[in-house]
């Protein structure tokens, strides 16, 4: 089996306390990976030190079996092959739905992009993104104005605009309404149906159970399971992670 991203003994430091603890993981190539576990396990700080949000402190990344990272910046993600959602939105509320894609698309600073001659290729893209969260017909609204589940599907578009090889989801069903969540889910399987690698951090276990192919549970920033979703969510040890019994 090929993987996309390894950890290596990965640990990250607040305050004397290991958020994520000398951990070691392997995220399959080309399928739909879950990082579950309870409140305070390390999902997001995890997610934040593979995209470069959070400095390693010590061990290493291990990007498409070959480049072996001990630090990665945020701005470094994009070259390699990786994009993400964040649990809170992150958009630009005053501009429009059709440039908050032109920014990502043109590679360039929010305010030389405002200036940029977009291509045709850009604009046929986020029509194409816009299209695939449902979003083409509010392209000229600005992005305050969308409702909070609007505001999460167009950070996934904006995602989807970097085409890049792994695509980090953070809790990205939060506040979405059923049909939202469908179209999501829908977006995802299609992702991997291209050939792309999803990392899905959820609560909801019906979706980790649909989606996944494989999943990983930390506990206190360790590795308490993995493997298939049948088989970890059957395991007592992740069972008493999240009940307490």
């Amino acid at each position: 089996m090929s993987y996309a991203l390894q950890t290596k003994n990965l640990s990250k430091v607040f305050g004397g306390v290991h958020a994520v603890d000398h951990l070691s993981i392997s995220i399959p190539k080309g399928k739909i990976t879950g990082i579950i576990g309870p409140n305070g396990s390390g999902k997001t700080t995890l997610t934040n030190v593979l995209t470069g949000f959070h400095a390693i402190n010590s061990g290493a990344l291990i990007v498409g079996g070959e480049k072996e990272l001990q630090h990665i910046r945020s701005y470094d993600v994009r070259n390699l092959g990786m994009t993400r959602t964040f649990q809170n939105v992150r958009v630009f509320e005053q501009m429009s739905v059709l440039d908050n894609i032109l920014v990502v698309l043109t590679e360039r600073g929010l305010f030389a992009s405002l200036f940029d001659s977009h291509t045709a290729f850009h604009k046929n893209t986020a029509q194409e993104v816009l299209t695939r969260v449902g979003l083409w017909e509010k392209r000229n609204e600005n992005a305050v104005n969308l409702s909070y589940g609007q505001r999460k599907l167009l950070e996934i578009a904006r995602a989807l605009a970097v085409n890049a090889d792994v695509i980090f989801f953070d809790e990205p069903y939060a506040g979405l309404f059923p049909e939202m969540v469908k179209l999501v889910s829908t977006v995802m399987q299609e992702l991997r149906t291209q050939g792309k690698t999803v990392v899905l951090i959820e609560h909801d276990m019906a979706l980790i159970r649909e989606l996944c192919d494989h999943v990983i549970v930390l506990e206190a920033g360790k590795l308490l399971a993995e493997g298939k979703p049948g088989e970890v969510l059957a395991d007592s040890k992740v069972i008493e992670a999240y009940l307490g019994a």
